[in-house]
């Protein structure tokens, strides 16, 4: 069974799954991922460096997210100015509830297995 999108005459890639298994999660639409992580752990990467690791509550078409029990990280790079060698810096915090902001959103997926 192949999970590759089809192409069709114009070059548009057709999402539609490729799978008639009924156990399998229908998955037409990219946002269809984000929506069976409802209410699940999730991984989220943002601009500036920032990593969110938290609770899906909602979303809606502009990835804009509200979460729950998150943990940030922040990760900074510093170059020392004698050795000119990167440092970097990790900071983390724990915030009970979060909007975020779609336009700042990179990446969403289940946390690794490590986390």
């Amino acid at each position: 069974m192949s999970n590759q999108a089809a192409v069709d005459e114009q070059g548009d890639a057709n999402l539609a799954p490729q799978s008639t298994d009924p156990a399998l999660p229908l998955v037409e639409q990219p946002l269809d991922l984000i929506r069976l992580s409802l209410e699940e752990r999730i991984y989220v990467k943002l601009r500036n460096e920032r990593e969110l690791y938290g609770k899906l509550h909602a979303y809606d078409h502009h990835l804009n997210l509200i979460m729950s029990d998150i943990e940030e990280v922040i990760t900074t790079v510093e170059v020392d100015e004698e050795t000119y060698e990167e440092i970097y810096r990790t900071s983390k915090r724990n915030i009970p509830l979060m909007f975020v902001r779609g336009d700042g959103v990179i990446l969403v997926a289940p946390p690794s297995k490590s986390t």
